[in-house]
């Protein structure tokens, strides 16, 4: 089977949602979209309460780490959407671009058009608020994003209190410049139903755009490389080989993907390459590296003085950013995070508590200084790959994460959860010295499912992709989605990977 088309888009996540609208928008080109997975069919995807269950079922990549020194020797499950609106349809539906000084760090790697100010009209031009905090909203973008009010918790209403009364600033939502504060998430869902980025930007609008095909269960195997371009896509379609040929390449596989695409084509590190038997083609040592990571603690559980009530949004209704050293400072980036979790939410092997009868205050760190790397193991789409994220390798994070649990702590015990806290069930009043503290961590410190910075954007030669996102060494292919991301923001990446979908797009006009 042979295809040719103008723009190719590899991976239909939520930035190859993104790319598919806007890239179409032009009716004279010819755009393609391929997915390895299908349209979503599953009822329970659309189901906020239903996220934490959508793990390894068939349409998710259900990837998985080697084992971590720093947190116990555990492997921990990557979910990764495979299905046409990507991750989206997986994560817990927090809308959190981050605070503007997060993307410092990509000011100076690509210049003032990566700024925050620079992203701000693509994050604006993304989003739908439903309530208005600040001129920074997006009014009548794609994607709902809801400010709940009335749904809120009691449980996290208190946990709110006791963050305030311990000198967090009251925030109008977290995405209005500052983010150190108390406020509830903002979350992608309209009318009560999760609202993914193929709902928000393919369905059903865009599907009859006749110079858009949409190609399910496609699953790209490498890049046919001639003389410095992308020539063609050889991949597999029920069961056969397909061709398909186009004149500029997108590669939004994610930070996962991505790389893996580029080293099975002969791009990255050669030593890496000749190890997984591939020939290397172009010599891109950082191809892989820099694999950033959002952990959280699963976490600081309270069994509770009275049934906790059924969240009516998506269990995890409150993220709390603070600088640890001063929870009511709220200039520059937070380096903690808390989540209230109207559940008992514990790490795999341990004991949780009767669901209605606990809560739980997650912790984590918001910029980890570790970096990890992926590497594929051979040749082929189905071979086996080595994921090392080197979890609390950096001694700044295991130190910040006693930091972040320490604040856990504070705001569970603190007077206004009165009412609501029995005891503390995990980890226990026994734990308290810095060693049991770590151990603690070891055991429950878990993915956030915040993968990036796999094909890291820079000025510099070392760097995978320049500026533009054009992969260094090759005229006419780019990588657009949240592989090409410096340094991690504070929080959840979906909004920050829907703005570069929706920046590097408008920068084509």
């Amino acid at each position: 089977m042979k295809l040719h088309f103008d723009d190719l888009i590899i991976g239909a996540g939520s930035a190859g949602c993104v790319l598919a609208r806007r890239l179409s928008e032009d009716g004279s080109r010819r755009v393609g979209l391929v997915e390895a997975g299908h349209w979503p069919g599953d009822p329970d995807i659309a189901d906020p309460l239903k996220w934490p269950a959508l793990q390894n079922r068939p349409y998710d990549w259900a990837y998985r780490t080697v084992p971590q020194p720093f947190t116990a020797n555990r492997i921990h499950g990557w979910s990764r959407g495979c299905i046409v609106g990507g991750s989206s349809c997986l994560h817990a539906m927090a809308h959190v671009r981050g605070h503007p000084t997060d993307f410092d760090a990509w000011r100076e790697a690509g210049g003032e058009s990566w700024s925050y100010e620079a992203l701000l009209p693509a994050f604006r031009r993304s989003e739908s608020f439903s309530a208005f905090t600040h001129s920074w909203h997006g009014a009548d973008g794609p994607l709902p994003v809801h400010l709940p009010d009335e749904e809120v918790s009691p449980v996290v209403r208190a946990y709110i209190a006791a963050g305030q009364a311990l000198g967090a600033p009251a925030l109008p939502d977290h995405n209005s410049g500052d983010l150190a504060g108390t406020t509830p998430n903002s979350l992608t869902i309209r009318n009560g139903r999760r609202v993914s980025l193929a709902d928000a930007y393919l369905t059903p609008d865009i599907l009859d755009r006749e110079n858009l095909t949409i190609v399910t269960g496609c699953e790209t195997e490498r890049l046919v490389i001639e003389g410095g371009r992308v020539t063609a896509v050889l991949a597999v379609l029920d069961g056969e080989t397909a061709h398909i040929e186009a004149n500029r390449i997108i590669l939004s596989a994610g930070a996962i993907g991505s790389p893996l695409l580029l080293m099975r084509s002969g791009i990255g590190p050669q030593e890496a390459l000749k190890r997984a038997g591939i020939a290397c083609r172009i010599e891109s040592s950082e191809v892989g590296e820099n694999l950033q990571d959002h952990l959280l603690g699963l976490g600081n559980v309270y069994r509770a003085r009275q049934p906790v009530p059924v969240s009516q949004l998506q269990h995890s209704e409150s993220l709390m950013y603070l600088n640890s050293d001063d929870f009511g400072r709220a200039d520059g980036s937070p380096d903690i995070v808390l989540a209230c979790v109207v559940a008992p939410s514990i790490a795999d092997g341990l004991q949780a508590p009767p669901f209605g009868s606990a809560f739980t205050i997650l912790f984590g760190v918001t910029h980890p200084r570790s970096r990890g790397r992926l590497v594929p193991t051979g040749p082929g789409r189905n071979d086996p790959i080595i994921i090392d994220p080197r979890y609390l390798e950096h001694e700044y994070d295991r130190a910040t994460f006693r930091k972040a649990f320490r604040a856990a702590r504070a705001v569970g015990h603190h007077p206004a959860l009165d009412a609501w806290r029995a005891e503390e069930v995990q980890p226990g009043s026994a734990v308290q010295s810095e060693r049991d503290i770590d151990d603690f961590i070891a055991r429950v410190a878990s993915t956030h499912h915040h993968p990036c910075g796999t094909c890291r954007m820079g000025s510099d030669g070392a760097s995978v992709v320049d500026p533009d996102l054009r992969v260094r060494g090759l005229d006419n292919a780019y990588v657009v989605d949240a592989s090409i991301i410096p340094r991690i923001p504070s929080g959840p990446i979906n909004a920050a990977v829907v703005a570069i979908a929706e920046h590097w797009s408008a920068s084509l006009r």
